[in-house]
């Protein structure tokens, strides 16, 4: 008689057949991972902006073989959230100022529910043409919002390392896939790009390094003198990659006139606007970010200063057609889709083919709260960063060591002609501050991250939380003084 190895479910009520739940169970299930993440985000502010554990720790709880029998789900789910989910940064946590935050609506969390739940493959118009339409939509929202000419189209990637690599494809067939290709990006560049051009088949000595000027800004006299020089020893420029927020300083590069150069030299212009560009959605935004609507391609991720949870980036480029021509590709097996031929087909436009319905947590967001709360929360970061500048400026134990461009600002302990008159060298300084960080680590409850800027150890505040207050900002500053007065005392 044949022997049946499934899981008996007689034990286990949330079970009824194989893989299915019952009703009432899957209710229950449901309601209880509501009322976690309601608490949790009503509770998220009292809590630290950061909680993790060592590996040993972790393989003690976590480490067993897969269990024959099924568990209770509520049990499962208990665990997964204590042993899981809760050990990471917060990145929502309004005091978490590391590396680039996040903090995404309500709506656009119950949105990635219900596409998970509806199970949405946005490959083609076939598999999914509500999606497909949506993501056309909010595509174009993002066209008008940098200005970009109707020409323009796009796709939603998992990030920007996603659209990076989907830009530097296109970069290279638009360019005939010449041999000795070469891309530039400057020293402040994120390594998305640098990652995206070895992945797109450019060899590492010609991904070209090019030095920034004291304000973080790519320098264009080197742009232009390494290009002519690579152009007379045989190689290819085939695209440049710019900033339109650096990573570590929140830096633009001088848009309009990498456009002309580009335009020029007959070079891809591509932007990394990966955290800043959402920017572009206020008048100062629009402003500062003037010259991205010329770029070739546009990297965006709405799950940083557009208030989406991960994952959610887009690649926005110059004419649809350059992404479509190297990406286009017709499996037999994908023969059915001819039912949406001539219409937009998102597997067309980059290296993914099944693909989560990702505009819709973004559609959700902004009907649900409108954009005027968009721009008003985008906008509060802009102006806590240039107040915590005006902060450090007048401290006597700081110095701002970046002008606060978008939301972010550089700063560290240095009380040279403040409190002490003592001049204090640069190694000690970074020691001090590295001291610093730490102690915001382990006796804060805030998150700070460091960053390099012109060769001097930095303390960084990224301020994109659109629950983040004035006090929250302030009381880290405060946090940092007494932290390096105390360290000071020791030197």
């Amino acid at each position: 008689m044949r022997q049946d190895t499934a899981a008996d479910t007689t034990s286990n009520p949330a079970v009824s057949n194989g893989l299915e739940m019952p009703h009432e169970a899957m209710l229950e299930l449901a309601r209880e991972a509501a009322e976690i993440l309601v608490r949790r985000r009503e509770e998220l502010a009292g809590e630290d902006a950061w909680d993790g554990e060592f590996r040993d720790a972790l393989e003690e709880r976590l480490m067993r073989d897969p269990p024959e029998d099924g568990q209770p789900a509520t049990e499962v789910m208990e665990r997964a959230v204590r042993d899981v989910l809760s050990l990471a940064v917060r990145l929502d946590h309004p005091r978490c100022f590391g590396f680039v935050p996040s903090s995404p609506t309500w709506p656009g969390v119950i949105a990635d529910f219900l596409a998970a739940g509806y199970n949405v493959n946005a490959c083609n118009w076939l598999t999914a043409s509500g999606a497909s339409h949506l993501e056309c939509i909010v595509i174009e929202w993002f066209r008008g919002w940098l200005g970009m000419p109707e020409t323009a189209g796009g796709v939603l990637t998992s990030g920007g390392s996603a659209a990076s690599v989907d830009a530097l494809v296109a970069a290279r067939e638009a360019a005939g896939y010449p041999e000795r290709a070469a891309v530039y990006m400057s020293d402040q560049t994120h390594p998305a790009q640098y990652r995206a051009a070895k992945i797109s088949g450019i060899h590492p000595d010609r991904a070209r390094i090019v030095p920034s000027d004291d304000r973080s800004r790519i320098d264009l006299d080197a742009l232009a003198r390494m290009v002519a020089e690579d152009r007379a020893a045989g190689l290819n420029p085939i695209a440049v990659c710019a900033n339109a927020g650096a990573t570590a300083t929140g830096a633009i590069d001088p848009l309009p006139e990498l456009a002309d150069f580009c335009a020029a030299e007959g070079i891809w212009f591509h932007v990394d606007a990966a955290y800043g560009g959402f920017a572009a959605v206020t008048g100062r935004g629009k402003k500062l970010l003037s010259g991205i609507e010329r770029a070739d391609s546009v990297g965006l991720d709405a799950h940083k200063w557009f208030f989406q949870p991960y994952e959610v980036g887009c690649l926005l480029v110059r004419d649809v057609s350059t992404l479509e021509e190297p990406f286009e590709i017709r499996p037999t097996f994908l023969q059915d889709s001819l039912w949406g031929s001539g219409h937009p087909n998102m597997v067309d436009r980059g290296l993914q083919m099944s693909r989560s319905a990702r505009a819709l947590k973004i559609w959700m967001s902004v009907h649900t709260f409108g954009m005027a709360a968009f721009r008003e929360s985008i906008s509060q970061g802009m102006d806590s960063a240039a107040r915590a500048e005006a902060y450090i400026d007048a401290s006597p134990v700081l110095e701002c060591l970046s002008p606060a461009t978008l939301s972010i600002v550089c700063f560290r302990v240095n009380p040279a002609g403040g409190e002490t008159g003592v001049d204090i060298a640069e190694e000690a300084l970074d020691e001090l501050n590295r001291e610093v960080l730490a102690r915001l680590f382990w006796e804060d409850p805030a998150f700070v991250s460091s960053a390099v800027v012109s060769g001097k150890f930095a303390l960084r505040l990224c301020i994109v939380n659109y629950n983040t207050t004035w006090n929250d900002v302030r009381e880290v500053l405060e946090a940092a003084e007494r932290f390096g007065r105390k360290a000071l005392g020791q030197l």
